[in-house]
């Protein structure tokens, strides 16, 4: 069933669904992870941290449904189901208990770099077929970096 029609020729139409698709499942993914961190981070930094994931989670909700919502507009209809988050995100797993601060910034360092590196990826496929959606798709790269920043902050740029 086609609800809506997109003013897309088919074959950009696809470029855009694909792009739309995977930006959904890492921003969906990105909350999960945040929040599962979110609730699990202990140490010296745990009220810092807590309570920038919490920015971190509201960032991907917002532009999650953007997202979802351009996709609809044109005429794809979005899927976020669990299955499908979990079978296409870039977001790597995070171990379950406790999660101490040093590692929680480590983790979300990962996962904001694995997100930008896949929308950077979408917003140059996305050049031709359609601007709009590529404006979305810069705007949502340009809070993610801003979060990725201040996460390799906290840890004095820190790797491994």
């Amino acid at each position: 069933m086609t609800v809506v029609r997109s003013p897309l020729s088919e074959e950009n139409l696809k470029v855009v669904g694909d792009a739309l698709q995977g930006a959904l499942v890492d921003l969906v993914d990105l909350h999960l992870v945040g929040k599962q961190i979110h609730w699990t981070v202990v140490g010296p930094r745990f009220r810092t941290i807590h309570l920038q994931l919490d920015e971190v989670v509201a960032t991907a909700r917002e532009h999650a449904d953007t997202v979802a919502e351009r996709a609809s507009a044109l005429g794809l209809p979005p899927d976020a189901r669990a299955q499908t988050v979990a079978a296409t995100s870039a977001v790597d797993a995070v171990k379950d208990g406790w999660t101490d601060d040093t590692q929680a910034i480590r983790t979300l360092v990962d996962a904001l770099g694995a997100v930008i590196a896949r929308m950077r990826e979408r917003i140059d496929a996305t050049d031709a077929p359609d601007p709009v959606t590529q404006d979305i798709l810069i705007e949502v790269t340009r809070d993610l970096e801003k979060h990725h920043w201040m996460f390799q902050a906290e840890n004095g740029g820190q790797r491994g």
